[in-house]
């Protein structure tokens, strides 16, 4: 008989995807396409509070949604009784969140993406990081696995939470090979810029505009190379690219402290169809956090042949391997001076960096993440 596994695909059910969600779409859609590979084993059940959007997996035989219409306390008004007293029950329920129900009738796996917030208490809003921090130690105590996409998280788990150490799988995450790739047009690419007003060689930050994405420290490092009296930094803007998140209105200060606005380009939110074309136009990508979960848009720069730099803490060593430009978050100048080093490259020299980025890129997919979370979900049952 088959067994039914629960997953909760709220965060994959969104619009404007980032981070968790994009990694909860990504996740859904990879488990939709190997179902030849469990179907014989495994039936899915994905909960929803409202109906699924068009570009989310379409229901079949063995992949289903569970609409439970409800607003506010969602997974304790509505998903928690359901587990309770629907029936038949799953075998094994999974969020790829931080936030389980308090308590169910069956084992539970959970996936953490990082525990920055308790490094970095400053940067969110108080009743979000008391919200992180309970919730999240009640999902580690109950969980019977807990799913990390770094070997980096999963240290931090095991130093803040010591007894859930035997519990822990690290599940690296992948990058959409066919749209973030080397092959992406020349006209993509002109027609991105021009929506985006952008006109001269660019450095690239993409990501959600928020304090712990250390935008400010990239905007000072910037200025530094702006400064510069050389051609060769001087014909080069900035591109922030990315939805506003929380605490933002310091970020768009400081461009106009440093005397940035003419040549720094703030995008707001990028749909999907523009990134890969924003991406591969970049002279260089750059993630200058202060911690990061993993660095999804990462991968995806460096499979598009454009170098990166990125910090030298949390999980972005990991997935830039030996390929990536590291840098110290905490100092504007390490910054600079990796993106200069980069912009001064000679054609040879840019093209090998380029070429062990794609060597890297080529160890992480999401068919691997699903595989593998399938795996921790079917030895949880």
């Amino acid at each position: 008989m088959k067994k039914i596994i629960g997953i909760d695909g709220n965060e994959a059910n969104i619009e404007r995807r980032v981070g968790v969600n994009q990694y909860a779409y990504e996740l859904l859609k990879s488990i939709h396409r190997l179902q030849d590979e469990w179907k014989n084993k495994y039936r899915i059940v994905v909960y929803l509070k409202s109906i699924p959007l068009a570009d989310m997996p379409k229901e079949t035989e063995n992949f289903e949604y569970k609409v439970l219409s409800g607003r506010g306390l969602w997974i304790i008004t509505k998903l928690m009784p359901n587990l309770f007293f629907d029936s038949p029950k799953p075998d094994i329920f999974f969020t790829p969140s931080h936030y389980l129900p308090p308590f169910a009738p069956i084992p539970m796996v959970c996936s953490i993406m990082d525990l920055g917030y308790l490094k970095f208490s400053e940067h969110f809003k108080k009743y979000d990081f008391w919200q992180l921090k309970f919730w999240t130690a009640r999902s580690i105590s109950i969980s019977k696995n807990i799913i990390t996409i770094s070997g980096s998280t999963a240290k931090d788990i095991v130093r803040h939470y010591p007894f859930s150490s035997n519990k822990i799988v690290t599940v690296p995450l992948g990058y959409d090979k066919e749209r973030f790739n080397c092959n992406i047009s020349p006209h993509d690419v002109r027609r991105v810029k021009k929506r985006y007003g952008i006109n001269k060689n660019y450095i690239l930050f993409l990501s959600t505009l928020k304090p712990s994405k250390n935008i400010e420290g990239l905007l000072e490092a910037f200025s530094l190379i702006y400064n510069l009296q050389f051609t060769i930094y001087n014909d080069i803007e900035l591109v922030i690219a990315g939805k506003k998140g929380w605490l933002y209105d310091s970020i768009f200060q400081k461009a106009k402290d440093l005397k940035l606005t003419k040549r720094v380009i703030f995008t707001d939110f990028v749909p999907e169809e523009d990134k890969p074309a924003l991406i591969k136009g970049a002279r260089v990508f750059v993630l200058p956090s202060f911690w990061e979960g993993f660095g999804i848009d990462v991968l995806s720069a460096m499979a598009c042949g454009v170098p990166v730099v990125v910090s030298n803490v949390a999980s972005l060593p990991e997935v830039v391997g030996d390929d990536g430009m590291l840098i110290d978050p905490s100092k504007p100048a390490s910054i600079a001076t990796a993106i200069k080093k980069i912009l001064s490259m000679d054609k040879n020299e840019y093209n090998k960096f380029v070429e062990a980025g794609l060597v890297q890129t080529a160890k992480f997919s999401w068919e691997k993440t699903a595989q593998k979370t399938l795996e921790v979900l079917g030895s949880a049952i």
